[in-house]
């Protein structure tokens, strides 16, 4: 019999613990996983090429403040500023059900400047500039719902207190995000009943290096005014809107640890538990002349392997769930991707690795204080 026979074989002596123990190492680092994706996508802003050169700049008390809307003409003087849009949460009701798309009011004509990554077919631009009840539609939502151009969307207030009749123009896709709904400013205005108010300001600044002047210049420019505004980075006003869910990177690693000290834990205990049987005929191998590395080796390789196999399964697992189902069908629309990255695969199998080493600690300390005399009188 070969080595790599002896340890399979010893490891697979009782089939149906060395099955639960590879089923509990694979259902964790499958859990660990899809915590660690999650994370990775929560905290991580979705970017593009054009975010490099976009700006938000927002009511500095709170972004639920709304701003009026004759800061436009101030921030279009500003040097260095190309297009400037409102960008006005609207947040409604699609069909009766709180839906996992936002939807947000802007200046078609600028829209389409400021969001160069967009891709939008030219005559559905058109529509969208010329009809004032239009709307571009993401094409993920647009799937999701089984919405075709020329479809009417009535979507209902929540926070604004009236509905909106908009029609389809359009979709858009090629941007990270393809989820959103974008109509005309100018129809909120009508249904609210006057306007003159919008959330936030998107600004396109000519280029990257312009960025950092017209930040500076749109805060100096409503100092002290009744609506003083704080503008940022497109990155930045995302990294603060995710700031708001609380320390969630704290939540979700503390999780994850739980989980591998629990999984370390009961490894740790069936690695004993196996060891434990053999002890006889560990002490006959010593007898034979077996050294305890030797020994060590055995318990090792085999603790290894089963880890390994539960890593293959469950990092494996998640890897292929999340690569061949979109990650809008797994989460009913609220994630738009969901990427298992290298490193996370790294991570799943460190994970496994050091579950594989800590397991046949406590087994081999024993197995090397046992002598063979106490060995040969275990289990008689």
């Amino acid at each position: 019999m070969t080595t790599i026979g002896f340890i399979a074989k010893n490891a697979l002596r009782n089939k149906r613990r060395a099955l639960l123990s590879i089923l509990s190492v694979a259902v964790s680092l499958f859990l660990f996983v899809i915590l660690q994706v999650g994370l990775r996508e929560i905290t991580l802003p979705v970017e593009d090429i054009g975010s490099a050169s976009r700006i938000i700049a927002r009511n500095r008390i709170s972004l639920g403040q709304l701003l009026p809307a004759k800061q436009k003409a101030v921030i279009e003087r500003i040097p260095g500023v190309e297009v400037v849009s409102p960008f006005t949460w609207y947040g409604g009701k699609y069909k009766g059900e709180e839906v996992m798309f936002a939807q947000f009011a802007v200046d078609p004509a600028a829209f389409v400047k400021i969001s160069t990554d967009a891709k939008i077919p030219p005559e559905q631009v058109e529509t969208f500039l010329t009809d004032r009840r239009a709307c571009i539609l993401g094409k993920a939502t647009a799937d999701k719902y089984h919405i075709k151009v020329g479809d009417r969307m009535n979507l209902e207030g929540t926070f604004w207190p009236f509905d909106l009749e908009l029609h389809v123009a359009g979709f858009y896709q090629g941007t990270p995000d393809d989820r959103n709904l974008f109509f005309n400013q100018k129809y909120l205005d009508e249904a609210s009943g006057g306007g003159g108010q919008v959330g936030t300001w998107w600004i396109k600044a000519r280029t990257p290096d312009d960025v950092g002047s017209v930040v500076t210049a749109i805060d100096k420019a409503f100092l002290n005014s009744s609506a003083e505004v704080r503008a940022e980075t497109e990155r930045a006003f995302q990294l603060g809107f995710i700031s708001m869910w609380g320390n969630i990177k704290a939540l979700i690693n503390a999780i994850c640890s739980v989980v591998v000290f629990t999984l370390i834990l009961v490894s740790a205990s069936t690695m004993s538990m196996a060891i434990r049987e053999r002890f006889r005929e560990l002490a006959v191998l010593k007898a034979l002349g077996f050294r305890r590395r030797e020994l060590f080796g055995f318990i090792l390789a085999e603790s290894f392997g089963l880890a390994a196999i539960g890593a293959l399964l469950g990092v494996g697992g998640s890897w292929a769930l999340f690569t061949f189902i979109p990650a809008t069908t797994l989460t009913n629309g609220f994630f738009p991707s969901l990427e298992v990255t290298p490193r996370i695969v790294g991570m799943g199998c460190l994970v496994a690795a050091t579950l594989g080493i800590v397991a046949s600690l406590a087994p081999s300390i024993s197995v090397a204080r046992m002598s063979v005399v106490q060995g040969l009188k275990t289990l008689d």
